[in-house]
């Protein structure tokens, strides 16, 4: 449990890598097994539905892509 604590309160940052393309990743999936999976914003979306039955909880950073486009 404080494993997984400590995963939700670490921002993602450019060495996160996406699982399934390796593009930066904004979205951290903690599985109810205990692992993580990491996405780009474009793959958390296209996998949500199938994730929502295995993820404890998720962390949207996504909203840091808006924050970049706007510098």
């Amino acid at each position: 449990m404080t494993e997984q604590v400590i995963l939700e309160s670490t921002p993602l940052n450019a060495l996160d890598r996406c699982d399934r393309c390796g593009a930066q990743a904004y979205v951290r999936a903690i599985l109810l097994s205990g692992g993580q999976l990491l996405f780009c914003a474009h793959h958390a979306k296209a996998y949500a539905q199938g994730l929502k039955p295995v993820v404890a909880t998720i962390q949207d950073e996504s909203e840091n892509l808006v924050a970049k486009a706007a510098k």
